[in-house]
């Protein structure tokens, strides 16, 4: 498109937000996240510069239009949102695949070389700019998980929803445990099976294609890390009562994910990530996932948020697919390029907001004294 045909809407800023013709301006005019979202997918209007702050932006001048007031209420209250509840094996499955069996290529664009795909640990906000700081973090992660489970050698470990196995192979290299991985992505199951033939650890982690509600037997460790996002509020005590019936007597069960604060509800801008990123996918309250595991049979013994983590998680995501910007189009498509890139900006913004949370729930079951050490201190050795 000629640059004449594009027009500016928003200067002085450390982007622009430009039009591609008079469709653009209607899309801009609706005043609503969700409408402005589908238009820079279908790339009918485009940001130039950093679309973090053009996003962070775009949700401050959305004023309380009638439109926006009705779009709110209906992510909260359509059909699509309540069907959630009766989700079927099918439907989670499918799901899942929708957004994790996409392209492994395209996840090693932007992600760090183990593939981890949940939020990282910084040591210092400052370094996240560094070329290697991501793999870095995302090391010092799995570290954190397998210390604060007290992982040790022969321990049994499960992680539901294991992903492209970074975790279980971690915790089998660097802490002696059996480990036990599973996934409804193919794709993910695939690639973690080579990475276990690879690294020859096969007597020691196992790979599995399947519903978590399925799996069978005990485990002394169990993770759960970027999972439950797609449990839903109406699971949430099928999910804890599963997991509960899988540990040993004095495990201990850490449930990592993301939360939404009590004072922030739903919205348009969810539902695009519902509709385009997450189908099937909800974010519950902090204290929707206490009393689910409280109710489960669960005892608390420590919860940590890493809001700030995941912020700068985000945005070196971000940063990475902007600079691998063809090979992503090559492997996804312009479409599937933009809608990541997006809802990664979103999320950069929401937890640095306090919008989101990324909260480390640590369990044992309930009247456990010898789960854990008087302090904390062990974590950080």
């Amino acid at each position: 498109m000629p640059t004449e045909a594009l027009e500016t809407l928003s200067q002085g800023h450390a982007f622009e937000i430009v039009a591609r013709g008079e469709d653009a301006k209607r899309w801009m005019s609706r005043g609503d996240a969700y409408s402005a979202a589908l238009a820079y997918v279908q790339g009918v209007i485009d940001v130039q510069g950093d679309l973090i702050e053009a996003v962070r932006y775009q949700l401050a001048h959305t004023g309380a239009t009638w439109r926006r007031q009705v779009l709110d209420a209906v992510c909260r209250w359509t059909p699509w949102r309540l069907a959630q509840r009766w989700a079927g094996r099918e439907t989670t499955a499918r799901n899942i695949r929708f957004h994790y069996d996409r392209s492994n290529e395209f996840y090693q664009q932007f992600l760090d070389s183990r593939l981890v795909y949940s939020c990282a640990y910084f040591r210092e906000p400052g370094v996240a700019q560094e070329e290697d700081s991501l793999d870095h973090a995302q090391l010092s992660k799995l570290d954190h998980i397998c210390r604060k489970l007290r992982v040790q050698n022969g321990d049994r470990f499960l992680d539901v929803g294991c992903g492209w196995g970074a975790l279980v192979i971690h915790a089998a290299q660097s802490f002696g445990a059996i480990a036990s991985g599973c996934t409804l992505s193919n794709r993910q199951a695939e690639h973690a099976a080579e990475r276990v033939r690879q690294e020859r650890l096969g007597a020691a982690v196992s790979i599995h294609e399947m519903d978590y509600r399925d799996v069978r037997g005990e485990f002394d460790r169990i993770a759960s890390v970027g999972m439950f996002e797609h449990v839903g509020r109406a699971q949430l005590e099928t999910y804890f009562r599963k997991i509960y019936s899988l540990l040993a007597r004095d495990g201990l069960f850490l449930n990592h994910g993301i939360t939404r604060p009590a004072s922030v509800q739903s919205d348009a801008s969810s539902m695009f990530i519902a509709r385009k990123v997450f189908p099937g996918g909800e974010i519950v309250r902090l204290e929707d996932v206490v009393r689910a595991a409280e109710g489960a049979g669960f005892e608390v013994q420590d919860v940590e948020n890493l809001r700030r983590h995941y912020a700068l998680t985000c945005r070196a995501w971000v940063e990475r697919l902007d600079a691998r910007r063809e090979a992503c189009v090559e492997l996804v498509g312009e479409e599937s390029w933009r809608t990541w890139k997006l809802y990664l900006a979103g999320s950069a913004v929401a937890f640095e907001g306090g919008g989101l949370g990324l909260h480390q729930v640590l369990l044992s079951r309930k009247g456990n004294s010898r789960a854990t050490p008087m302090t904390r201190d062990y974590m950080y050795r």
